[in-house]
Order: C-alpha cells, then sequence, then structure tokens
C-alpha cells in the first residue's frame, strides 16, 4: 500500500517578514549614515584643547614631542617614560604599561602639524594642534563604527537571514556610535589607544571569518597583523583570544579542533608582542604599589596603609562591575574619575553588591544555558565577559577602581544585546517596525545630545575637573586636581581680580584631598603652594613639610619649602621687621637651597643689620661668584665691607659695580 503525501503547508507571511522598506537592506547607505552620525557626535571635539593623560602622551612626552625622531624611544621605553624622564618612575602602576602605536601616531602628528617656526620658546602644549589629533580620533572611532557594522553583518549573514543580520548590526552600531560612555575614549586625544585596540580587535575578527567563508589564507596573516597593532595599542585587545573562539562556535559549524587552529595567527602576534613587552618592562608584573592613587584597596589601619580584606576587596569589585552596567543603561551623570573613595570601601552587606553580584550571577547562568543554543543573547553576554575581565581588576591590579574608557570594548557587547532583542521584537510581531524606528529615534537623539554636551567638559583641564569635581566630589584624585588647576589659573595675568578667592577655593578642594588621603604628597605639596601665594607663609612651610614627612626625597617640595623660607624672611625682615625670626627663615632657606642668590642676598642684608659683617661680607661674595654681572651684588659686597672699616674692599666693590651700571649708586639710594 503506497504511503500518503505528506500535505505541505505554506508559512503565511508574517508582516515582520514582509513590510520592511528597501531602506533597511541598503548595507552601503548604513555605513555612509553611520559615519557620519558618529562623526557628527564628536566633531565638536575639534574645539577642544589638550586635557587629563594628553600631557603624559603628547604635548609633555620627549619621544612623542621629537617627531619622528622620538619613535625608536616610543618602542623602547615603557609608555610614561618619555613624560617621567627617569628610570623606575614610569611603572607607578604594577606591572608598567607598554603602548607604543597610538604614541607612534602622536609623534607623527606632531612632525607634521606642530608649529615649527615663532614657538621655540612657547610650552608644547602651544606648539601642538589639538584640533587635528581630534579630528583624526574622530575619523578613526567613525571607521570603528563601520567595522563593527561590518563584522556583525557578516557574523549574523553565516547562520541568520539577511534582514535578521542588517537589524541586528544596525541598531547596535547605531547605539555603539552615540552612546554617551565612549566620550572620554573619543574626546580625549589620549583615548585612541582604546580606539586603536578595538579597531585593530574586529579588524583581525573580520579576517579570520572572512578565512572562514573563502578559504584563503591571506586572511589569516591579515588577521594576525592586525591583530598585532591592536596589542600594540593596548593589552586588553588580548581579550580578543576569547572573542574570536567565540565567535567562530557561535555563527559557524567550525569544529573545536578547527577553531583553535584558527587561532594560530593570534597565538602568534600575542608571544610576539609579550616578548617584546617583556623584553622592555620585564617579566613581572610586580606587586601593587602601597599608594592610594596607584592602588584603590588600601585602607589606612593603625595610621598605616594595609591592603583591604578579601571580603572587602571582593565587594567593591563587584560594585563598580555593577556601576559598569548601570552607566551602560542610563550614562548619568558621567565622570572621568571614579578614584578613592567616589568609590568607597564596599562590603558584602550592601544592597548593591548583592543586586550587582545577583545580576553576573544570572547573566552567568543565561550565558552557559545558551551556549549549546548558539543564542546570540549568550554570546553578547560572554563577549561582554570576556572584555570586561581585564579591566575589572579580577585578573590583576589596573591601579584604579573603573573608568568609562574601561568599558569602551565590553559597551559593544552591550550594544549588540540591544540588536538582538530588538530584532526578536519584530520578528516574533512584539513590535510594529515603525514603532521600533520611532524608539530608536528618540534613544539616539537624547544620547548623541548627552554624547555632544558631554565633549565638551573636556575643554581643557580646568573645564575638566571643575565640571566632574560636582559628580566625583569623593575622590582625592579629583579633588587633588582641581585644586591644583585653580591654583595654575589663580596666577594668569587675566585672572589676577580674582586670585585670592580662587587660591581659597582651591584650598577647600586641598584639605579635601589629604582628608581622604592623609598621606597624599602632591596634595600637600599644592596646599603649601596655594597659601604661599596667600603669603600665609607658616601654613605653607607647614603643608611642605607635611609632603616631605610622606616623601623626604620629594625635591619639589623641598625647593618649595625653600621658596617659602625666603619669602618669609623677607617678610618679616622687610615689613615687621623682626630680624631674629627673618634670620631664623633665611637660614633655613639657606640650608635647602644653598645656591639661590636672592636667598643669599637676603641673608647677607639680615647679617649685616645685626652687626655681623664678616658673615655679610661672605655671603655677598658668594653673591658675586653666583652671578658676577649683577651690579647691585657688587654695591652690596662694597656696603658690608664699608661697614667693617675696610675701606679699600669697599672701593674696589664700588668700583667694580660702577663699571658693570654706572648709574648703580643712584638707583640704590632711590
Amino acid at each position: 500500500m503506497a504511503k500518503a503525501k505528506k500535505k505541505t503547508v505554506k508559512a503565511k507571511p508574517t508582516q515582520a517578514a514582509t513590510s520592511y522598506p528597501s531602506w533597511l537592506t541598503d548595507t552601503r547607505l548604513h555605513k555612509i549614515v553611520l559615519f557620519f552620525l558618529s562623526f557628527f557626535c564628536y566633531i565638536n571635539t575639534t574645539s577642544l584643547d589638550y586635557a587629563l593623560d594628553d600631557a603624559i602622551v603628547i604635548h609633555d612626552n620627549m619621544f612623542t614631542t621629537d617627531g619622528v625622531s622620538g619613535i625608536n624611544g616610543i618602542l623602547t621605553k615603557d609608555t610614561f617614560f618619555g613624560f617621567f624622564k627617569e628610570e623606575g618612575k614610569a611603572q607607578l602602576v604594577a606591572g608598567g604599561r607598554y603602548r607604543p602605536l597610538s604614541l607612534v601616531t602622536f609623534a607623527l602628528e606632531w612632525e607634521l602639524f606642530s608649529k615649527k617656526t615663532g614657538a621655540e620658546n612657547q610650552p608644547a602644549s602651544q606648539r601642538g594642534r589639538p584640533w587635528i589629533s581630534h579630528l583624526i580620533n574622530t575619523i578613526l572611532f567613525g571607521g570603528t563604527v563601520v567595522l563593527l557594522y561590518s563584522v556583525l553583518l557578516l557574523l549574523f549573514n553565516i547562520q541568520f537571514s539577511p534582514t535578521k543580520a542588517v537589524i541586528v548590526a544596525l541598531v547596535t552600531s547605531v547605539l555603539f556610535a552615540v552612546h554617551p560612555i565612549h566620550t572620554e575614549v573619543v574626546a580625549n586625544i589620549k583615548g585612541r589607544d582604546e580606539i586603536l585596540a578595538l579597531m585593530g580587535s574586529l579588524a583581525a575578527l573580520y579576517f579570520t571569518v572572512r578565512a572562514k567563508i573563502a578559504d584563503k589564507w591571506l586572511f589569516h596573516l591579515l588577521a594576525g597583523i592586525a591583530f598585532f597593532l591592536a596589542l600594540m595599542s593596548k593589552e586588553n585587545a588580548i581579550t580578543f583570544l576569547a572573542v574570536v573562539p567565540l565567535s567562530l562556535y557561535f555563527f559557524t559549524s567550525t569544529k573545536i579542533p578547527k577553531i583553535i587552529s584558527a587561532l594560530g595567527p593570534y597565538v602568534v602576534a600575542s608571544a610576539l608582542f609579550l616578548t617584546i613587552r617583556f623584553s622592555i618592562l620585564g617579566v613581572s608584573i610586580g606587586e601593587p604599589p602601597m599608594e592610594l592613587m596607584n592602588n584603590p584597596f588600601l585602607k589606612i589601619e593603625n595610621n598605616q596603609w594595609v591592603p583591604f580584606s578579601p571580603a572587602e576587596r571582593s565587594a567593591t569589585i563587584t560594585y563598580t562591575l555593577g556601576k559598569y552596567i548601570q552607566l551602560l543603561v542610563f550614562p548619568h551623570p558621567l565622570s572621568h574619575d571614579y578614584y578613592p573613595r567616589q568609590v568607597d570601601i564596599m562590603d558584602w552587606g550592601d544592597w548593591q553588591v548583592l543586586l550587582s553580584l545577583l545580576l553576573y550571577l544570572g547573566m552567568i547562568g543565561y550565558a552557559l544555558w545558551g551556549l549549546r543554543k548558539r543564542d546570540p543573547v549568550s554570546y553578547a553576554i560572554l563577549i561582554f565577559l570576556a572584555t570586561i575581565s581585564i579591566a575589572s581588576n579580577i585578573v590583576f591590579p589596573i591601579g584604579t577602581n573603573m573608568s568609562e574608557r574601561l568599558i569602551f570594548m565590553p559597551s559593544l557587547a552591550f550594544c549588540l544585546l540591544v540588536g538582538v532583542i530588538s530584532h526578536r521584537l519584530l520578528a516574533r510581531e512584539r513590535l510594529p517596525l515603525k514603532t521600533l524606528v520611532a524608539i530608536l529615534g528618540i534613544m539616539v537623539v537624547l544620547l548623541s545630545l548627552k554624547t555632544i554636551t558631554r565633549n565638551y567638559a573636556w575643554k581643557n583641564n580646568y573645564k575638566l575637573f571643575t565640571t566632574d569635581i560636582e559628580v566625583a566630589p569623593n575622590s582625592a584624585k579629583l579633588r587633588n586636581a582641581t585644586g591644583g588647576e585653580l591654583v595654575a589659573q589663580s596666577q594668569k595675568p587675566e585672572n589676577q581680580a580674582r586670585k585670592d578667592n580662587m587660591l581659597r577655593e582651591a584650598l577647600g578642594h586641598l584639605e579635601e584631598a589629604v582628608r581622604i588621603h592623609p598621606t597624599y604628597k602632591n596634595a600637600w605639596l599644592l596646599k603649601g603652594n596655594a597659601h604661599l601665594y596667600l603669603k600665609q607663609y607658616e601654613t605653607a612651610i607647614s603643608a611642605y613639610q607635611q609632603s616631605l614627612n610622606v616623601d623626604p626625597n620629594y625635591t619639589e617640595a623641598s625647593n618649595n619649602l625653600g621658596i617659602a623660607y625666603t619669602e618669609a624672611g623677607q617678610y618679616y625682615g622687610e615689613q615687621v621687621q623682626d630680624l631674629p625670626k627673618a634670620l631664623t627663615y633665611l637660614q633655613e632657606a639657606f640650608r635647602l637651597r644653598p645656591n639661590d642668590f636672592n636667598t643669599i642676598r637676603l641673608l647677607g642684608v639680615a647679617s649685616g643689620m645685626t652687626g655681623n659683617s664678616a658673615e655679610a661680607i661672605r655671603l655677598f661674595t658668594k653673591c658675586t661668584v653666583l652671578q658676577p654681572n649683577n651690579a647691585s651684588a657688587w654695591f652690596d659686597l662694597g656696603v658690608a665691607y664699608l661697614n667693617a672699616q675696610d675701606e679699600v674692599n669697599a672701593n674696589e666693590a664700588f668700583t667694580k659695580a660702577k663699571s658693570i651700571d654706572p648709574d648703580i649708586e643712584s638707583k640704590r639710594r632711590r
């Protein structure tokens, strides 16, 4: 008996499958729109100056400002060596930093675009052209967004419909383009290392997938080169050693052995990078320093810094991981600084820590559940976990609690999650296309506005610090930076009318900095500077001494303490007429700065006024040695000899003074 044929029933096309407009599948149009959307969000950065760490990697870096001739130094030293200019100081953070590629691009820009004539006596920051660097960052970011779209399109096209691939890639890339969490990376020129690392990593993944499709060895070679350049930009690119096999597993039918073999170029690139890095920085990542600004997991007990307990450390890390997700979902308010104690010492009794733990446990559980089914949501979660791992402080200490720039690479996984969910809502007819477009349109407008306005906070250090201190008032580092910038700005001619008010405002921030971090030597130094400018000499001296108590070898504090003693001595001698106190301060100044002309001169005057002519002669003689063409020095020496009843030497000194300046006698009488 013949088997009855099964009747095939054709599924009725759903609205979601049949009514998509033509623009939704125009991938070339999408790439153009994505680039210009990214460009539009950041073109206003070309009006910004240098800010924050731009000094370290650009205008105060001796290698970068040497242009092409400095590239060898960039490639053979720690990334921060060109700024600190001495061995050891560059590795303030455990393990040091080796990220030469972005610095090479800065050196090339300096060679091509910095001011070469008429600017020799200007500060390096004024010789550079930050608008060009900002423009390049903007272009690179736009290119990264287009590359992200291309990679996702390629991946999702392998196993899913072209429509699904386009929707997921487009929504993901649009959200990535406008998300305000990226402002620190793009608006701060130094953030180019993050852009290049992600761009190189995505390019490597793109070439690997192309190699799988086209079966051409050239694409594997290109993947290895791209990945090596990504690693040379920033070490976090190494997380793509997990991203690439996950991508091949989720989106291709490649067997595990083939996936492992596809990692060959990545392993070679990683080995080459690590060999170069370790040959320059050493093999050990080192122990975390016992200084709060380079190790946030410290606390004071019995007047000593000690590490967090394991519970405190794990709770604080868990809290920051949750904070990252909060900023991805709702990016407000934003700050460039989350240093201690803006992120406080957390414990496992805090609801925010527990909520973060539950969230991550749920993410991990779902990711593992969807692994066998190759669920794209599972893929997005795993990519997020892989890329955030290196910045989490779990693997090794990174020197700070958290930073918005560190979420740049992981944020693409969050955007991908939104893209996948958007398609599911459409495919299951939970949401009409027009409604989804309207919702996304509103999101794009709001996020773009936030991005554009946030960019202006990066105008310069003064704007950045005074803006973000409102968001992160408990950060010792930001309090110190704000106070220091106010002190610096108070000395500019245009701020003379409000100089004292700015200094008092600076002191408020610096006092908070040392309250949070009592052994913050730079904050004590800046506090001393502010008091010195306010002519509060005793308080300035006390602040400098506190700085030296923290670090007896702190050259800047020692030098400034000497200046404070000199100015205090001059004040008590000339204004208060308290010669004993003046002498005490000037002698301390001389001990610290034995070759400072003004200190020696004032000490000579004070010695002469107290009748110690021999000491006055000795000191004024030293003045003439330090400045042999200074007529006043010779005239002072003549007066000292005259007071000692030595007319012969007095006349010789007066004659020498007049030979340098014939009007010296009348000038001194006035």
